[in-house]
Parts: C-alpha cells; structure tokens; sequence
C-alpha cells in the first residue's frame, strides 16, 4: 500500500483574532498541526505535503522540526478546500496510491481513529472514504447525506444546508482517504457555485457518486476527538480534553498525579514509576523525569531531564540538568545550563545560572551562583553572590571540593578557591584562595562609644 498525506493550514482562521496563524495556536504548549503530523506519520506515508498560505514563513518555520519528512504548498489565494488540494497535483504527479486529508486544526485526531479509516478504505475499495462523527450539537460541520441503504450521496456545508439538513447530527470531519488518480481527476469538475463563492473539497464526493463510484464512511467513537479549532473558546476545550488524555497515559503508568484538574504536562513529556506530581505544576518541552520523585506542588519544569528520587517544591528549572537524589527549593530558579549532581541541594530563594553543583553540595538559601563550577561536598552559605559580570562580559567561579563559604560572600570573578579552603562571612573575594586556606577581607569595625544618647539630644536640640 503506498500512502500520501496533505494537510491543510492555509486557512486564515478569522475567529482567532490573531496575527499568527491558526495552525500555529499552541495546544498543551505545541502548535496543534504538529499534533495532526504526528498522528500521520504513524501511518508511515511515503509523502506529507502541508498546504500553507497566510504568513507561510511562519508556518515553515515552526515546522522545520519535520526536516525533509514534510513538504510545502503554496495557496496563494483562500479559495477554498478543493483548491487547496488541488494545488499539490503537481508535487503528486508521478505518486500512485491513495491520499489522505487531513485538516491542520484536529490536534486530537489519533493515528489509531486514521488506521481504521484506511482499512475501510482498502477493504471496499472506494474511491473515496470519509471520517464522520455524531455531534449533538453539529453547528459548524458539513452534514453527511446518505441514500435510503446508508450509502454516502453527499456532504452539505452548514451555510448551504436547508433546515431540514442541518437537523442531521453526522457530521464530516474534513478527514478523507482518496485514490489519487480519481481525487484529481474529480477536482477539475468542482466549481464554485455556492454562497462563498469557494471550491469546496466536499463537493467532490457527490461527483464521484454521481459517477457510480463507492464512497465509503467510518464514524469515530469520540466526537471530540475531531474537534475542529475554530476559536480561542475551542482551543482551551481542545487543551483541557488532551492534557486529560496526558494524565491519564501517566497516571495509567504507574505515576501519581495528585490533582489532575490543576497538573499540566506536556505531551512528549516522559515520567518514570512512583513519581508523584502534586497540584498547580508544569511541566513542558521534552522534560524527562525518573523514578520516585516528589515534584511539586507550583513548580515548573522545561525541558529539563530529572533523575531518580529527585524533590523539587514550589521552583522553577529550565533547560537543567538534576542528578538521582537531588532537592530543589522551595522557591529556587535553576536557570539555562546547570547541573545539579546527585545528592546535591539548592534551597529556598537560590537561584544557579549555567553552573555546576557537585555531588553532595550545598547552597541552601538567598544565594546567586552564575557560571560557577561547584566541587564535590562544598557549604555555600546563606547570601553569596558570585558577581560573574563586569558590565562587558561574564567570568567564571571555580571552587573546590569540600570547601566552606561563609554567608554574605562576594565572589568577584573570575576567582577560584581551593579545595577544603574557607571564607570568612561578609567577605569580599577577589583574588584566589589556595587549597585548605582561610580568606578574611573585611574593614575594621569601630565602635562609637553612647552614640544612641548623642542621637537623642541632637534630636532635641532641632525640636528646641
């Protein structure tokens, strides 16, 4: 069987109001025309065009992760669903087989829902077949019109349906498997004499019919999983039913989502057994979680790979690294390029830039840690600061396994300090510190002998 694809995102989407285009519109934190390419590439097609029109740069762009397995055509003008096929003719010319379309605004369409709609296809040998659903409420949809014997006559768009048609409740999907060869053949025939003035891919199915080819339908179970994104009303039912679908694979996975209503993950996000995802979390990107973590609760992880037995509350941590048993927060930022290494911890109010953090280290509150490597077993105390930029550029931190940093310590890149070394508390470090050294920089205290009793008769003497 050979299989192409094309999937329609030309279209303006004016209900979204919005300058980017409706394909584009996130969907659990991904474009939803990603979600209907991935679905079909599960069926493994030898081709994938996507029609693009409205800002198709843009399109291009966000979909460049598909590299040479997706293709490009252009719609110069929204003429319409049939035009829109239409114009990869050309790309298709030397293709024999059959040809799905896919609309690009069904994120929660499944490979699985497509799979049987092939077998349809290929088992009756149709010329076409079309993926219906039963709506009780269809406004919006084509109507699906069938003979007395349930053969498919013809599809009705909504604003061309008399009131007795759009009193039907199968509705079309805009999702179709066609043989190539008569597709085409079939679009040349296709006018625009209707109230949009558009040529309309459903008129193609009465064509056929009227041609005495079989056109054949398959009726998903789930109505909402052909859900067209017309609207921002739409794209958060969208987000809401797919984020349960996510929660619901992990949580069948042997993880614990506390509170499902109020856990957002991603859908390529991939977590390991016994972890527990408390309320109010985020998790996004490509982020990879291990085995028996705590995460949570107000926490937000992006792209990040967590290993095993890892606690992190009420933090935020993008693009890092976390070894197996380390903790996080309350209330840290781990920022772009850092690892935690195992058994380390970052604690309440810390924040770590493109850093190390060895194995069993500490930085345990109200501490800045830019571009600094960390050894193994090392004390940071509360209030140090690693000033890694001169206005110009940024310098590095190194310090030693097993050192001691006292609390309110400026580290004045770039400096180093040495394995087992110490720094007094309040100290400004500038020059390097060698190894098992105690560094002191602090100006001499004086004492000002009944200053609160000079302050009060000054005081009195300018109420005088």
């Amino acid at each position: 069987m050979r299989l192409a694809v094309i999937v329609l995102a030309a279209g303006e989407g004016t209900r979204m109001k919005s300058s980017r285009p409706k394909v584009l519109h996130t969907v659990c934190e991904e474009p939803m025309v990603n979600f209907v390419l991935e679905a079909a590439e599960k069926l493994n097609p030898e081709r994938t065009i996507v029609v693009v029109g409205r800002k198709a740069e843009m399109v291009k762009e966000d979909l460049s992760c598909f590299g040479e397995r997706v293709e490009f055509a252009h719609q110069d003008k929204q003429l319409g669903t049939g035009h829109a096929v239409s114009i990869c003719e050309e790309s298709l010319k030397d293709f024999e087989g059959m040809v799905f379309v896919l609309s690009g605004d069904t994120p929660l369409l499944r490979a699985g829902t497509l799979g049987k709609l092939l077998d349809v296809h290929e088992k009756t040998g149709a010329a076409a077949s079309i993926l219906t659903a039963r709506m009780n409420n269809p406004t919006g949809y084509g109507r699906i019109i069938r003979s007395s014997d349930g053969a498919v006559l013809s599809i009705i768009e909504e604003k061309d349906a008399t009131d007795k048609e759009r009193a039907i409740t199968e509705v079309n999907t805009g999702t179709y498997c066609f043989d190539k060869n008569k597709l085409f053949e079939v679009l040349k025939k296709v006018d625009s004499n209707n109230q949009q003035g558009e040529f309309y891919l459903t008129d193609v199915i009465g064509i056929l019919r009227d041609q005495g080819e079989k056109v054949m339908a398959n009726a998903t179970d789930d109505s909402n999983e052909v859900m067209g994104i017309n609207s921002r009303v739409q794209l958060a039912k969208a987000e809401k039913a797919l984020r349960q679908q996510i929660n619901e694979k992990l949580m069948l996975s042997g993880v614990t989502i506390v509170d499902p209503e109020t856990t957002f993950i991603a859908a390529h996000v991939e977590i390991g057994k016994d972890t527990v995802i408390h309320p109010m979390t985020f998790i996004s990107g490509k982020t990879k979680i291990g085995e028996g973590c705590n995460i949570g609760p107000m926490t937000r992880l992006i792209d990040c790979k967590v290993g095993d037995s890892v606690l992190i509350e009420n933090s935020i941590v993008r693009e890092s690294t976390i070894e197996d048993g380390a903790e996080l927060g309350p209330f840290c930022h781990i920022r772009p390029g850092t690892l935690v290494k195992s058994g380390a911890k970052v604690g309440a109010f810390a924040e770590v830039k493109k850093s190390e953090v060895g194995v069993g280290s500490k930085v345990p509150h109200l501490s800045y840690i830019g571009d600094t490597k960390i050894g193994d077993y090392v004390n940071i105390g509360a209030g140090t600061i690693t000033c890694n930029y001169d206005g110009t550029d940024k310098y590095e931190t190194v310090i030693g396994d097993g050192a001691f940093i006292g609390s309110d310590t400026m580290l004045v890149a770039p400096v180093r300090v040495g394995k087992e070394a110490f720094t007094g508390a309040g100290s400004v470090i500038s020059k390097d510190v060698p190894d098992g050294s105690l560094a002191v920089e602090r100006s001499e205290q004086v004492v000002v002998d009944n200053w609160a009793e000079k302050k009060r008769k000054r005081k009195d003497i300018k109420k005088g």
